[in-house]
């Protein structure tokens, strides 16, 4: 058994293929991402990604309606996002596959 903490990884992302990661593939990303009420995330897509976003606790808007605990999102390649956390939030965010430099800021 390993133990791990995740302050020890960027911005939350523990599964994936970057560096560091607790379990390097190109399959997959996971995270887990806390924000506070108010932290928005830029308008960005994706080419090839898929995204799967799980609300943990907190709210969140996304495409003007307000997500809540227990809710998921899926993003498919092309799909412009954005969001702003509404209360403190904890998510989970499954990416596949893996491919770090597939999001793309819309300015």
């Amino acid at each position: 058994m390993k133990c791990f903490k995740l302050e020890e990884y960027t911005r939350g992302w523990i599964v994936g293929d970057f560096m560091p990661a607790i379990f390097r593939t190109k399959a997959i990303e996971v995270g887990i991402k806390s924000y506070k009420k108010g932290e928005k995330e830029e308008k960005s897509v994706h080419k090839y990604t898929w995204e799967i976003t799980i609300v943990i606790s907190g709210e969140i808007k996304m495409y003007n309606k307000i997500l809540s605990k227990n809710e998921i999102i899926l993003l498919e390649p092309g799909d412009v996002s954005e969001f702003e956390c509404i209360e403190d939030t904890s998510l989970v965010i499954v990416k596949y596959p893996s491919n770090p430099n597939d999001k793309i800021t819309i300015k």
